[in-house]
């Protein structure tokens, strides 16, 4: 979390040094605490579309150079592999799961050292992540688990839609769509609610004054103009608006064969739709409830992790126990 607390203004297109700079050295100083590990942890690379993703298998604690089951965590909106590890990584594997956890496009290094954008067609990136797995003689092909957390909530279970080899996906929270929340936010700037259906469409007289409001708001401009347009690979606001629209589960949640758990925290503005997709499923599934009370109500339940992972890992031992 070090680097996007010190320099969010940096983000964007075109990418400041410092950014990159500032990636490195905390890359360099990850990579050294994981060399102190015994066995030592080292940086891997997952072929994927003639590029590589940067990548760490982390072995179960005790368990080493057993062949035991497989943890794949998958990041979220222009996040690290950092972030990741320290919220779920450490806790999968104290717990005997091997883990497997990388960048994608649009998060990390493929974002800051080489401006891939974000796609939501995850299934394809996890292909090529399963397909690496498989090449690693400790993991268990039969129990291979998705697990992503905040806009991981619809990248796993978009992967698991596709990727079929996949014995079980965790989406904390369970994420329909990016473009529900843009819909709200279109009407919040002045937009129709009939014109806000489709936000890559709206006229262009409404367009225009959706973008003098954004430019002039400081919070606005960044989230979208500096943040939005950078992850999403895109150069203007109707692009953007399109783009986001792809991000969703419409005509995929039926494909998810595999036995999924959706997770709702009570105040997390992502989890808005985790009962709706919960119900559209058709696979074995469940529903975890988080609360504010309990400290876990916030987004990805940020200030009880130790919660989430208790309880979503009490539930993979019971799905893979059951194979």
């Amino acid at each position: 979390m070090l680097l996007f607390s010190v320099l969010p203004p940096a983000l964007g297109k075109p990418v400041d040094p410092r950014l990159v700079a500032a990636f490195r050295k905390q890359i360099d100083a990850f990579n050294k605490g994981l060399a102190l590990r015994d066995p030592p942890v080292a940086p891997l690379r997952i072929p994927f579309e003639g590029a590589s993703l940067p990548a760490y298998f982390i072995p179960a604690v005790g368990h080493e150079s057993a062949v035991r089951p497989l943890v794949i965590c998958t990041n979220g909106y222009d996040a690290s592999v950092t972030d990741m590890y320290f919220a779920s990584v450490v806790a999968v594997t104290a717990r005997g799961y091997h883990c497997l956890v990388f960048d994608g496009p649009g998060q990390g290094e493929m974002l800051i050292e080489h401006s891939t954008a974000l796609r939501p067609d995850w299934e394809a990136v996890v292909r090529s992540v399963v397909d690496f797995a498989l090449t690693i003689s400790i993991v268990d092909p039969t129990r291979i688990a998705l697990s992503g957390w905040s806009l991981g909530g619809y990248l796993a279970p978009r992967a698991a839609s596709g990727e079929h080899r996949l014995g079980a996906c965790i989406a904390d929270p369970g994420l329909w769509s990016m473009v529900s929340g843009l819909r709200a936010f279109c009407i919040k700037l002045g937009v129709p609610a009939e014109a806000a259906v489709n936000p890559g469409e709206i006229d262009q007289p409404l367009l225009e004054r959706m973008w003098q409001v954004i430019t002039h708001d400081r919070k606005l401009r960044w989230t979208i103009v500096q943040r939005g347009f950078w992850v999403n690979g895109v150069e203007n606001l109707r692009d953007y608006l399109r783009c986001i629209e792809t991000f969703t589960m419409d005509h995929r949640a039926a494909l998810i064969r595999c036995p999924t758990l959706i997770t709702h925290a009570e105040d997390d503005p992502l989890a808005a739709s985790a009962e709706t997709f919960f119900d559209a499923l058709r696979c074995p599934k469940e529903l975890i409830r988080f609360s504010s009370a309990e400290g876990a109500g916030s987004h990805c339940e940020m200030m009880n992790r130790s919660s989430v992972n208790r309880r979503t890992l009490d539930w993979l031992d019971a799905v893979f126990d059951s194979r």
